[in-house]
């Protein structure tokens, strides 16, 4: 059986809804984070890089949240939320599958930090171009789902897995005002609305602590 590490309020939600999605029986080995708000030591007898989440699946041990969605699509998905190579929406898929961390996340966790660094950070001019491209990183994804219902088209894939966090349980750590976003809102009430969302979150939403 698979077997998600589990960090309260982090990125590790995404794996437990995508073995709901999926319907795969699996198990969760619960951390909780430092008063810091890190990970706990404990994680870096289990995780690869001491950060949840991980995932075992028999002898692999995997960690990055990206990483792992492929991997459990690829291995135990059953071709579902996973486009063919053929399918027109593959390429939206890899794009927003690798987007949703690597380029919307980091910028994100780049204003956060800066902001948490140096309460006067607006006082710099170089400031202004942080802002701004955090601006065009949220319109990208306002104006993609004002034409198509999930990030990658017209249906639900492991994408959608992938870029919901920064819109709900990151705001934890980031505030963020979605009131200019109607689309991303509205995203967001289709995702709170699937059954395997919910379960997800009753088990490994950042209200859950055991």
């Amino acid at each position: 059986m698979i077997t998600v590490y589990h960090l309260a309020t982090s990125r590790s939600e995404r794996i437990v809804w995508l073995l709901e999605e999926l319907g795969l029986p699996y198990g969760i080995e619960r951390f909780d984070r430092r008063p810091d708000r890190f990970a706990p030591d404990e994680l870096k007898g289990v995780s690869p890089t001491g950060k949840a989440p991980a995932l075992r699946d028999g002898d692999v041990v995997l960690a990055e949240s990206g990483a792992i969605v492929s991997y459990v699509l690829a291995r135990h998905g059953g071709g579902g939320l996973l486009p063919a190579p053929a399918d027109a929406d593959f390429p939206a898929y890899q794009f927003w599958l690798h987007h949703a961390e690597g380029s919307l996340g980091a910028q994100l966790m780049r204003e956060m930090t800066i902001d948490r660094l140096n309460p006067d950070a607006d006082a710099h001019p170089g400031m202004a171009r942080v802002r701004r491209t955090t601006r065009d990183a949220l319109a990208l994804v306002e104006d993609t789902l004002g034409r198509t219902p999930y990030i990658a088209g017209e249906r639900f894939t492991g994408a959608d897995i992938m870029m919901p966090f920064w819109f709900t349980t990151a705001l934890r750590f980031r505030p963020l005002d979605l009131a200019p976003y109607p689309g991303i809102r509205a995203y967001l009430d289709r995702i709170a609305d699937r059954p395997a969302y919910r379960r997800a979150m009753q088990v490994a939403g950042p209200d859950v602590t055991g």
